[in-house]
């Protein structure tokens, strides 16, 4: 009794446990749904800010929001495609490495940036935004760069795929027809020439020969009394004198 007592105890308590791991999994999960979710809505309001800096402040600030925006559109793009290319390639985990440490210089330049909005001395925020804007150049170009690489390399493989697939179809069709493949017909005997010489002449069986000079001379027909005679003729009867 007590032994089944004790089991009961035990089970209680791990479904306890279970349960309680399941719901941190669950609390966990559902966490960071919405904190993705509040991310990409506050990236929209300040992508959307930019923009409308960009174009409603003349000047340095203005462009130092053009900037931003651009800056941050092009990793945006590399890193949403670097990352959902390499669950399906592993070459891509290279690339992938190479953009983290390109986007730690992205961080940097992009709260460099951000601080400069905030400058009251034009004049110097004037002189820095040549080096500002070849940095931003030289960062979203390597971005870019990495991006069409991996797009190429993924139409690539989709192509040579696609090529495979439609010879492979091409079989499977030939197959299916297989009716239409009718044998062809034997082709005809070929027939012999004609002899030309006496000798050719002569190997055709069946080929009426020329006569002779002595079958020449011989009468077309033979006189009664020169017959041959055959054996199964009659001789004929002595005529009577009486």
């Amino acid at each position: 009794m007590e032994a089944a007592v004790t089991v009961l105890a035990l089970l209680f308590v791990l479904f306890l446990v279970l349960g309680a791991f399941v719901t941190v999994k669950v609390v966990g999960a559902a966490k960071r749904g919405v904190d993705r979710t509040l991310t990409q809505a506050r990236r929209t309001v300040e992508d959307h800010t930019l923009r409308a800096k960009s174009f409603a402040q003349p000047g340095p600030a203005g462009e130092l929001a053009q900037l931003r925006l651009t800056l941050r559109t092009s990793m945006r793009a590399t890193q949403d495609a670097l990352y959902a290319g390499a669950h399906e390639d592993e070459s891509l985990k290279e690339s992938v490495s190479l953009f983290e440490r390109l986007s730690v210089h992205g961080r940097e330049l992009d709260e460099e940036l951000k601080r400069l909005e905030a400058e009251p001395d034009r004049a110097t925020l004037a002189e820095r935004l040549e080096g500002l804007r070849e940095r931003t150049r030289r960062i979203t170009q390597s971005a870019d760069s990495l991006r069409w690489a991996a797009r190429d390399r993924a139409r690539r493989f989709a192509d040579d795929d696609l090529e495979v697939l439609s010879s492979q179809i091409d079989v499977e069709a030939d197959a299916l027809r297989h009716w239409t493949k009718a044998d062809p017909a034997p082709a005809p005997p070929p027939w012999p020439e004609p002899p030309t010489t006496e000798a050719d002449r002569q190997t055709w069986p069946g080929t009426p020969q020329p006569p002779s000079a002595q079958e020449a001379a011989r009468p077309a027909i033979t006189p009664p009394g020169q017959r041959p005679g055959y054996p199964w003729q009659r001789k004929p009867r002595p005529e009577s004198t009486t």
